[in-house]
C-alpha cells in the first residue's frame, strides 16, 4: 500500500516528554510548499500500556482541545508508566475554521475512516491514525460534544460489540471516565467513523458528548479533565485513585430514540435536557417563519425515557435531529 504523506516530528516511542506535529504537505494558492501542521505531545515512561487521546475531530466542539492541551503541559513522565499520546485537534483545519467539517475538503473526520494516503486532506489525516496510530494504543478516547448544532447532557459512551469481551472492557472504561451520564451509544449512521475504526481493532475505545452549542462550558470542560485522569488511572498508566461519582445509566433501545424533524421553521422546545417524558408527551414546536397566524407543528415523544440531545441552533430544516430520547439503564 502506498506510504502516509503525514510525518511526525517527533518520535512516537522516546521516554520523556514530546511536543510536535503530524505534518501533511497541502499545495495551496498561499503556500504552494506549504503543510498542515497538527499539533500533537507524545508523553513516555518505559514499557506499558498506551492511551491515545483526541478531540477536536469535529472542529466546533472545544472540550477536548482545552482538556488536552492542559495535559500535554502539566503530565510528566514521572507521573506514569507507559505512553499517553496527545493530539488535542485532530481534525485541524476544522478546528482553527471553528467548523464542524474541514473547510480544505469539506470532510467530516468522523466519517472519513479508513482513509487513504491518496485521497483528499481529510482522508490522508484519517489514513494516518488507522495505519500509524490506532495500532499503538490499547485504550482510545475520542472526545466530542455537540458542535454548532446540537447540546447534550453531558456523558461518556460505548456501543453495543459483536465480541462482548471487549464491549465489556469498553463499558468498563466509559464508567471509569464517569460523567454524569453514561450511554450505550447507537449511532445513527456509524459507517467511517473512527468509534468504528478503533473498535474493529479490538481497542478499547470510549467517546463523549459533554455539551453543545459551538462552545464549552467550566462544567464540561471539569468533566473531560475528571474523566481524563481517571482513564488513565483506569487503564494502568497513571498512579493514583480516580474519583468517582455517581453516574445516570442510559440505553438507546431503537432507532426510534432519535426524533427527526419533518418541517422547517423556528424551533420552540418544549422540555429541557435531562427531562423525562412520556410516549406521546410534546417535545417541541415548529412555527412557522414566513406567515404569522399559522398554527406549529408539533413534535411529540416516540417512547417513554428522558431527552438526553436536543437540536441547538432556533432554526430547523426537515431531516435535521430534533430530540434524542434515551432509557434509564441499570
Amino acid at each position: 500500500m502506498m506510504q502516509s504523506p503525514v510525518t511526525p516530528t517527533i518520535p512516537l516511542d522516546q521516554d520523556g516528554v514530546n511536543h510536535g506535529y503530524l505534518r501533511l504537505p497541502h499545495s495551496r494558492d498561499d503556500s504552494a510548499w506549504g503543510s498542515v501542521m497538527i499539533p500533537f505531545s507524545v508523553i513516555q515512561n518505559g514499557p506499558g500500556p498506551t492511551a491515545l487521546l483526541t478531540g477536536g475531530s469535529h472542529g466546533d466542539e472545544y472540550e477536548g482541545p482545552i482538556a488536552l492541551q492542559e495535559l500535554a503541559t502539566t503530565l510528566q513522565p514521572g507521573d506514569i508508566q507507559g505512553r499517553v499520546i496527545l493530539v488535542p485537534a485532530l481534525d485541524f483545519p476544522a478546528f482553527l475554521a471553528g467548523a464542524r467539517t474541514s473547510p480544505i475538503d469539506g470532510g467530516n473526520m468522523n466519517r472519513a475512516f479508513p482513509g487513504r494516503p491518496d485521497g483528499t486532506i481529510t482522508e490522508k489525516i484519517a489514513d494516518f491514525f488507522q495505519r500509524e496510530m490506532l495500532p499503538l494504543a490499547d485504550v482510545v478516547l475520542d472526545i466530542h460534544s455537540g458542535g454548532k448544532s446540537l447540546d447534550f447532557v453531558p456523558f461518556a459512551a460505548a456501543h453495543v460489540l459483536d465480541d462482548k469481551a471487549q464491549q465489556a472492557a469498553c463499558v468498563a472504561a466509559m464508567r471509569a471516565f464517569n460523567a454524569p451520564y453514561s450511554v450505550m451509544l447507537r449511532e445513527m449512521d456509524n459507517v467511517g467513523m473512527y468509534d468504528t475504526a478503533a473498535e474493529s481493532m479490538g481497542k478499547v475505545f470510549v467517546t463523549t458528548e459533554l455539551g453543545g452549542g459551538g462552545s464549552a462550558t467550566a462544567r464540561s470542560i471539569g468533566i473531560a479533565r475528571k474523566g481524563l485522569r481517571n482513564l488513565l488511572v483506569h487503564a494502568g498508566i497513571l498512579a493514583g485513585e480516580m474519583r468517582i461519582e455517581p453516574t445516570q445509566p442510559i440505553e438507546m433501545p431503537g432507532d426510534d430514540c432519535f426524533v427527526i424533524c419533518q418541517n422547517a421553521g423556528l424551533f420552540e422546545p418544549l422540555v429541557d435536557l435531562g427531562a423525562s417524558v412520556s410516549e406521546g408527551e410534546r417535545l417541541a414546536r415548529i412555527w412557522s417563519v414566513d406567515r404569522t397566524g399559522s398554527a406549529p407543528v408539533e413534535i411529540t415523544s416516540p417512547r417513554d425515557g428522558l431527552t438526553i440531545s436536543r437540536h441547538f441552533p432556533g432554526l430547523v430544516n426537515p431531516g435535521d435531529c430534533a430530540m434524542v430520547i434515551g432509557v434509564k439503564g441499570k
